[in-house]
């Protein structure tokens, strides 16, 4: 994998897009750390995992008749 700077990237943007189209991943950089990474859109979905619940899911999956014992009581002692 080859590696470019941000201002170069930004530059040859079209050319990173087309090595990109043949298979090639691309490393930008910034301030010399690594920031963005281009790859082939097949190499992208490569990376989402397949049949991960999403949060709101597993919230909804949580089971209804969990016993929940809570005080009926109108006043509360609160310490400050």
């Amino acid at each position: 994998m080859k590696s470019i700077s941000l201002r170069d990237a930004k530059a040859r943007l079209s050319n990173l897009v087309q090595a990109a189209e043949r298979g090639e991943e691309t490393l930008v950089t910034k301030h010399g750390r690594p920031a963005a990474k281009i790859v082939p859109v097949e190499a992208s979905d490569q990376t989402k995992p397949e049949g991960k619940p999403s949060f709101a899911q597993l919230l909804m999956s949580i089971p209804h008749d969990i016993p929940i014992k809570r005080s009926r009581s109108r006043v509360r002692s609160v310490k400050f």
